[in-house]
């Protein structure tokens, strides 16, 4: 068994601890996350609010992926539904029309 291998096999409890408060605290999460965002514009005087924003956002959708993995989501690495900007490609072809 590989270092990488037994890393996750001691992690893999945290795991389920984590996604539960994310589903719990998603909403605390969230503000804080606002809050911090406007604190770091603000001081910055705006020079770099896309590129907070654009932080905000895949941080926001991290979470968001942590919370609803119960959800469908399957494995580590499954996009929420609708997807997220980032996230890994749909698998198979694309639907027929």
């Amino acid at each position: 068994m590989g270092l990488l291998d037994n890393l996750k096999a001691r992690l893999e409890p945290a795991k389920g601890k984590v996604s539960d408060l994310a589903q719990q605290h998603g909403d605390k999460i969230d503000r804080g996350l606002d809050k911090m965002a406007r604190t770091v514009d603000e001081r910055t005087k705006g020079k770099y609010s896309d590129r907070i924003q654009t932080g905000t956002g895949k941080a926001k959708g991290a979470m968001d992926r942590l919370a609803h993995k119960d959800d469908g989501g399957g494995e580590e690495g499954g996009a929420a539904p609708g997807g997220t900007p980032g996230g890994p490609p749909p698998a198979g072809p694309p639907p027929a029309s």
